[in-house]
Formats: C-alpha cells, sequence, structure tokens
C-alpha cells in the first residue's frame, strides 16, 4: 500500500505542454515571486498560497532554518496520480546550499510554547469549540493528496496532525516522510476520513511526541468515520517512533471506526503507575472515553511496546481489536496481562528507551537502526 502511495505521488498526470510549479522557500531569497532561490518566499505560507490550481505535481522546496509559522494550509489540494510535494532541503542536495532541520515553530517567538486549542502546524479548527483559537472552522482537507518531507514541527498544540472537522467523511490522503511532528495534545495522526482503498495516508521513518496526559491527547490520533470497520487502513505508520506521557496510540472520543497499521514502529509510554497509590493509565493503545460508535483495530508487524499495559486498562478495551505478524513484544508493568500475539519483554529494552530523544538531525532519523527488538 505504501509503494502505492508513492507511485501515484511522483507520477503526475498532467495536461499537454503543463508544467507544475516549483516554488522555494529561504530567507537569504528576495521574497518576490518564489520561482527560484533568488527570489525565494521567506514564509512557508506565502509558497502555499502561491501553488496555482489544483491539479498537482507542485512542488515547495524549502532552507534548512527555523520558521516561525503556524496553522499552515496550501491555496489547493493535489490531485489523484499527482501528489503536491512540501520538501525540506535538508541536505543541499535541492540546491540550498544548506544542511539541517527545516524547523517550524508554531509557538510565541517571545513567550514560548502555545499550547491552545486549534493552534499548531497545521490549520484546522472549529468555531463550535468552546474556546482556543474557533473563530471560523476551517477543514485539513486542503492538504488532500500533499506529500510533506524533511519537516521538524514544534510549539504548538498539534504537530502533523491533519483534522478534517467540517469535511469529515470525506476521502483524504497525506503522505509524510522523514519529519519530526511534536505537540501538546498530538504529535501526528489523522482523523475522520474515509478509508480509501489502495490509498492510506502514510507516515513513514517519522519520529511523534506528545506532551499532555489530560483529554483527548496520544503522539499519535487516529479517527475514522465509518459505522462499520473498514477493510483498508485509514493509516498506516511504518518505521516511526512514537512517545507520550500516557499512550502511544488513541482513538479520537468523536470518531467511529478507525484502522491503522504500524510496521516496525516503536511506542515509548512513559506511564508505569501504581495504582495502589491511585496511579491511573489509559495504556500504550488508548480506547478511553470513545463514542458509541468507536471503535480501534490495529495491525501490528514487527512492532516493540512500552509501557503500563498494553490496552486501556478494563471495560473500554472492549473497543479495540487487532493482530499481530512477525515479532510484536511489549514491555509492561508487572502485574498486567499481555494479549495473545505479543511477546512479553521481562527485562528493561535499553535501545528501545535510548529512543526516546528526538532526532537530533535529519540524517540521525532517517538512519535504519537494527536490533530495536529484544530477545
Amino acid at each position: 500500500m505504501a509503494c502505492m502511495i508513492l507511485a501515484a505521488s511522483a507520477g503526475a498526470v498532467d495536461a499537454p505542454g503543463r508544467q507544475p510549479a516549483t516554488l522555494y522557500v529561504a530567507k537569504t531569497g528576495d521574497n518576490s515571486d518564489g520561482r527560484s532561490w533568488q527570489k525565494a518566499f521567506h514564509t512557508i505560507q506565502a509558497a502555499l498560497d502561491a501553488v496555482p490550481d489544483q491539479l498537482g505535481g507542485h512542488r515547495i522546496i524549502v532552507r534548512p532554518d527555523t520558521y516561525v509559522e503556524a496553522n499552515l494550509a496550501p491555496a489547493h489540494p493535489g490531485a489523484a496520480g499527482a501528489y503536491n510535494t512540501l520538501v525540506g532541503d535538508c541536505d543541499g542536495r535541492l540546491g540550498s546550499g544548506a544542511q539541517g532541520w527545516v524547523l517550524v515553530d508554531s509557538g510565541d517567538p517571545e513567550l514560548g510554547f502555545k499550547s491552545w486549542d486549534w493552534w499548531g502546524t497545521l490549520r484546522a479548527s472549529d468555531r463550535l469549540w468552546p474556546g482556543g483559537n474557533n473563530r471560523e472552522t476551517f477543514s485539513c482537507i486542503v492538504w488532500d493528496r500533499w506529500q510533506i518531507q524533511n519537516l521538524y514541527v514544534a510549539g504548538g498544540d498539534g504537530g502533523l496532525f491533519f483534522d478534517l472537522t467540517d469535511k469529515s467523511g470525506k476521502g483524504f490522503t497525506v503522505v509524510v516522510e522523514d519529519c519530526v511532528g511534536t505537540g501538546r495534545a498530538f504529535g501526528g495522526g489523522v482523523v475522520y476520513p474515509t478509508a480509501r482503498p489502495g490509498e492510506p495516508s502514510v507516515f513513514r521513518r517519522c519520529y511523534f511526541l506528545a506532551l499532555d496526559w489530560v483529554g483527548d491527547t496520544a503522539a499519535v490520533l487516529v479517527g475514522g468515520w465509518e459505522k462499520s470497520m473498514p477493510e483498508h487502513p485509514h493509516a498506516v505508520f511504518e518505521d516511526c517512533t512514537l512517545v507520550h506521557p500516557d499512550n502511544a496510540v488513541a482513538i479520537s472520543y468523536a470518531s467511529h471506526c478507525a484502522r491503522a497499521r504500524f510496521v516496525d514502529c516503536r511506542m515509548i509510554v512513559l506511564n508505569f503507575t501504581q495504582p495502589e497509590m491511585g496511579g491511573h493509565s489509559t495504556g500504550i493503545i488508548c480506547t478511553q472515553g470513545h463514542a458509541a460508535t468507536g471503535r480501534l483495530h490495529v495491525d501490528l508487524e514487527d512492532c516493540i511496546l512500552a509501557g503500563y499495559s498494553v490496552l486501556t486498562p478494563g471495560a473500554d478495551a472492549e473497543a479495540v481489536s487487532y493482530t499481530t505478524q512477525g515479532t510484536v513484544q511489549a514491555y509492561v508493568q508487572f502485574k498486567q496481562p499481555v494479549p495473545d500475539g505479543f511477546q512479553r519483554l521481562g527485562l528493561w529494552p535499553t535501545e528501545l528507551f535510548s529512543r526516546i530523544a528526538p532526532p537530533r538531525d535529519p540524517a540521525e532519523l532517517k538512519q535504519k537502526v537494527p536490533g530495536v527488538t529484544c530477545d
């Protein structure tokens, strides 16, 4: 499925003679039309505004630097077979002459971390929400069929998290590769599309971190719109690291049926609470507080998990189903059961916990680290 996505995004289907746009972002440019490094826009949003049409195949290339921007939204989505691309030129091969992260900081440049509802890297909001950035309703559907590469996002409520809001129930696909997504509530994820057979959203070689444990929060949040479990996943995560105080993967409170696939992923939860002292945990895979129609199905292949328990303790676990393939390992609190299909780890997984920190540079994120699983 993931390879099918990349083939579609690379093969633009264009009218004869049509040339998709290539736009550049660099603080070293003159901020004119963005058509070259010399004329580069100073902000990512300016380039997103300049995407000329919805025929797809357009590309935005960003020079490594820090961009203090929030609520990014393109003027147009991509197209089937012709994904648009937003790429950080992290190694200079695309002509920027620079190396390092393209850091998108959505915080307040003077006051710091801006943990405010509906304030994050990607624009999404709901005017019916009781607080936060709620002046209007806006949907991440505008990011449909975009491919995002080599970004490090931080400072806001949501990282690389796509919420369809009032366009929930539509088909939606995004490809995110070699990125770091951090936020108060979510590091990454996608909520409320209907699954496209053979064209799920794909998150590949990414690191996701969320910093809060109250309410609807997870390293990765997923949500679907179907009232019965779809045969195809809404999202696929490949070679990703998920870090969170209380759960790595969660179903959104307003979700109906959500399906996600995890291949060669690392899920690290920091809560190994002591219930005898009043501690609580929502589990590594969380279905706490789900709606009446909420169900989560996860397919796990060659993954390793750590946290208090694999699933949400108690009756909420009835909302989850799963499959395992290959070696799926779990390091949990000693009194907690390990579900069928999981290999229990009795000893501290040193290599896994060495992955808690975000990668220091893009090269570290792209590097394949063998041997994360333990004997």
